[in-house]
């Protein structure tokens, strides 16, 4: 149920509307808005009687909210949500491109990629300091001598830190030193991390298990916001399909279903959803044309000698040119309108 407050409702009526849901043993969850404040009740086993709290002053109507994922549903908050970290905004309009390597090798490589990507437009710089690999055997990262890599381009560029945390074991360590924790793919129905992931201080970022449905992907969001971090965007990755020709297929889809479903952020990830250098341009594209909120690209300076994914490595010249065909069909498409 979503509880709606009057435009003029006071603090002091917003607070007792909350105290009177929480005494009647469930959970309020305020949320502003624009124009109004909207306090969702949670933990309701069964229907909530509208009569409880239809009266009490300040209070404008009583929702039900139809989906099974409440918080990041667009019933409960009609506007976007905007995640901010800093001067850089996703959400807000123009694309937010976030730029590196795969994995974190060294100080040099990346400093030299996060200079080039700055250059190119990037805002934040994304690396793996600890990386889930399929074979035991891949290179696992560098850990925390990752992140304090990290923390070195982030200090020496201003661009923001994008990278993955997986298990709740380094989750502290992690946030330390990012701006924005990832959750992977592997991880997405990982219940324990998406909760400690919703008492983060940091946005999130939760990208699409490779077998999830939308729902599923929602839900898992759910678990995040349901804990109280509601600075959430979510990474269509690509989903695994019968398709040879590619790692996996990019669920363009996806986009409208979710901004329709959500008020959240979405990217993509066209490096991992094409795994081939020469999939990643087209897939780019088509995401800008999408309208997406951002994109993870991966470039490296010396693809043929990268410990993990040189083959869906951009060279930072590649990067360049698509960051600015990205930047320009975005512009495109906002100035037809939508259809």
């Amino acid at each position: 149920m979503l509880l709606v407050m009057k435009q003029n409702a006071t603090q002091d009526q917003i607070d007792d509307v909350i105290k009177r849901i929480e005494a009647a043993g469930f959970t309020a969850r305020p949320i502003p808005g624009g124009h109004r404040t909207a306090i969702g009740i949670l933990h309701n086993q069964g229907a909530v009687d509208p009569a409880r709290f239809q009266g009490l002053p300040g209070v404008k109507e009583l929702i039900p909210v139809t989906r099974p994922y409440k918080l990041v549903s667009r019933e409960t908050k009609p506007e976007n949500t905007v995640v901010r970290m800093g001067d850089v905004a996703i959400g807000e309009g123009r694309p937010v491109l976030m730029a590196g390597p795969c994995a974190v090798e060294n100080l040099e490589q990346c400093m030299a990629i996060g200079k080039s990507v700055k250059e190119s437009g990037a805002e934040m710089f994304r690396g793996g300091a600890f990386k889930p690999r399929t074979s035991p055997y891949s290179f696992q990262g560098l850990g925390e001598e990752g992140l304090k890599i990290l923390a070195a381009v982030r200090e020496e560029t201003g661009l923001k830190i994008v990278t993955e945390v997986m298990d709740n074991e380094t989750f502290d360590l992690v946030e330390e030193y990012s701006d924005m924790v990832q959750i992977g793919t592997r991880n997405m129905q990982n219940f324990a991390l998406l909760r400690r992931a919703g008492l983060a201080k940091k946005p999130v970022m939760l990208k699409r298990g490779m077998s999830a449905t939308i729902d599923e992907w929602l839900m898992a969001a759910e678990y995040i916001m349901e804990r109280g971090n509601d600075q959430i965007v979510l990474c269509e990755r690509g989903i695994r399909t019968f398709a040879m020709h590619s790692r996996n297929t990019l669920d363009l889809s996806a986009i409208t279903v979710v901004r329709k479903e959500s008020h959240l952020p979405i990217i993509t990830d066209p490096s991992h959803a094409g795994g081939h250098r020469c999939q990643v341009g087209p897939l780019a594209r088509a995401s800008a044309a999408m309208g997406v909120d951002g994109m993870m690209i991966e470039v490296h300076n010396d693809p043929a000698a990268a410990l993990s994914d040189g083959g869906q490595s951009l060279y930072p010249h590649q990067f360049s040119k698509l960051a600015q065909q990205i930047f320009d069909i975005h512009d495109l498409v906002r100035t037809q309108g939508e259809i």
